[in-house]
């Protein structure tokens, strides 16, 4: 494929987006006006002898681990109402300043919350998520909640049946608060749309979250949702957890199967949480095999539930080199590679060395092209008002590839594949940075420039991640520092082939080793 021109072919800069236009996505409908006003009072008590639960200990009850909380519903310490009323009391305290979470059932997650005490009352079997409120990106169908996609062409969508996902994580126990925001159908790691605005950081209320599963992202940080689902393409589990201080997960291909019923290895499903631990229970509720995916694996889902502690110590690790010299805030430099030393005092044997990432650049682009294409083509040609510049820019640009272009990119997928089958013969894990920037200007759509290197397209900024995307192997962002300005970045851990628990058990011991988690968002 020839070079595009940045001027004929790349989307808008954000100097050439209209200000005017901008600052109206954001201020678009306030979560105020979106949300029915929750009652505290109104969920303490009930006919059925809910106790009385304070306001101190409500909020503690927000900043439990997932783990705790199943835990303690289980032992009766704390029913999964309580659990449900600390969290809707939360998010009328907090989801107006960030605005998070965008579609809210209230009255739902309440009755789902009785209907799990009752479950257990009789005595019958719990899901290994019982009682745990949750929430679902925006992006996948939830059977009678509306589900927009962050587009006005779905902004009164209320599906009749849910996603694949969402069958197994109620399968499992937990009970459905609401919906997530996510950019317009996932484009792009900010998330803004024309139906509800922007999401803002909960450490900085001036900057992005990322995205696509931003409002996840946010909503976990602010101890809004104990455990909420994503999905990832470009980096969309990873960038808005790195972005938000929380644990993301990018999961092997066909771990959590997809209805797609599609080959491709590019996008999947997967879990976020604020602990490693939190993480790999909700994923061993949403992983495993089914008929269904054309990739799906036929492995048992419940192993990742498993203790996570390992002995790491010889562990070879390969530390990032820059990427074939990609340009990368020196902040983030700096946060990323101070964590070098905490691999090693874990016993890890770390050498300079990284996957060969040569042609990627347009490979990569070309598969997503074509993909969005074939989304969003014949929406475009019904409402081109209703498609924004990027998207447009995707669909353009899939039109303007040849066949022979797809073929080009295809092939080095497979060579991707086989390199980083060889690359992982002499390491175990691959360490590099999620990001290429700090959480930026949140009025910004995306970066142009990083460190003075013009960004020609709106996912040049975030090649960190989907150069990893490419190598179809599991990828997780765990919170590795701040800047100097208290903005959380993330340390991105590449394990091999299908092994996702043991990219888990490193990034566990990554995490036991350095807390970084637990220093919490200033909106809180």
């Amino acid at each position: 494929m020839s070079d595009p021109s940045p001027r004929a072919n790349a989307p808008p800069s954000g100097d050439a987006m209209s200000r005017r236009e901008f600052g109206r996505l954001i201020g678009a409908a306030a979560v105020g006006a979106q949300l029915p006003h929750l009652s505290t009072q109104s969920h303490t008590m009930s006919p059925d002898g809910v106790r009385p639960t304070s306001s101190a200990a409500a909020e503690e009850l927000c900043d439990l681990t997932a783990v705790e909380l199943v835990a303690r519903i289980r032992r009766k310490q704390v029913s999964a109402r309580e659990v449900m009323t600390a969290h809707l009391a939360r998010i009328e305290r907090v989801n107006p300043k960030v605005n998070a979470i965008v579609t809210l059932v209230a009255e739902r997650a309440m009755d789902g919350a009785a209907r799990a005490d009752e479950a257990q009352a009789r005595g019958d079997a719990l899901g290994p998520l019982h009682g745990l409120p949750v929430a679902h990106k925006d992006l996948v169908q939830t059977a009678g909640i509306r589900t927009t996609r962050g587009s006005p062409f779905f902004k009164d969508n209320i599906p009749a049946q849910d996603d694949f996902i969402i069958t197994r994580i109620r399968r499992a126990g937990a009970v459905t608060l609401g919906k997530t925001n996510t950019p317009e159908f996932g484009a792009g790691s900010q998330t803004f749309n024309t139906v509800f605005g922007a999401t803002r950081n909960p450490y900085d209320l001036t900057k992005t979250c990322g995205g696509s599963s931003g409002g996840a992202a946010v909503a976990l940080a602010c101890g809004m949702v104990p455990i909420a689902d994503g999905s990832d393409t470009g980096g969309s589990l990873r960038n808005p957890a790195a972005f938000c201080n929380v644990v993301g997960f990018r999961p092997s291909p066909g771990r959590v199967p997809s209805e797609s019923g599609g080959w491709s290895p590019l996008s999947t499903g997967g879990p976020m949480a604020r602990t490693v631990a939190d993480l790999a229970l909700f994923f061993s509720a949403i992983a495993g095999h089914d008929p269904r995916g054309a990739l799906s694996i036929d492995e048992d889902g419940r192993r990742f539930a498993g203790a996570l502690d390992a002995n790491v110590k010889g562990a070879r690790v390969a530390w990032w080199r820059g990427l074939g010299g990609i340009p990368f805030e020196p902040e983030i430099t700096r946060v990323v590679d101070g964590n070098r030393a905490v691999f090693e005092r874990l016993g890890c044997v770390v050498e300079d060395a990284e996957p060969d990432f040569a042609g990627v650049d347009e490979a990569f682009p070309v598969l997503r092209h074509t993909s969005y294409h074939a989304s969003y083509a014949a929406l475009l040609r019904q409402r081109p008002e209703w498609i924004k510049d990027t998207i447009k820019w995707e669909i353009a640009e899939a039109e303007r590839n040849t066949g022979a272009d797809v073929g080009r990119a295809m092939a080095r997928q497979a060579a991707m594949y086989s390199q980083s089958r060889q690359f992982f013969e002499r390491y175990d894990y691959f360490v590099l940075p999620v990001t290429q920037v700090a959480p930026f200007d949140v009025t910004t759509p995306y970066p142009t420039e990083i460190a003075g290197t013009p960004m020609r397209t709106y996912i040049d900024w975030m090649r960190s991640c989907w150069y990893v995307t490419f190598m179809s192997n599991p990828a997780i962002s765990v919170p590795g520092g701040f800047t100097a300005g208290g903005l959380p970045v993330g340390v991105q851990i590449v394990g091999r082939h299908r092994d996702d628990w043991s990219v888990l058990r490193l990034a566990y011991a990554f995490e036991q080793a350095t807390k970084h988690s637990q220093q919490k968002p200033r909106v809180l």
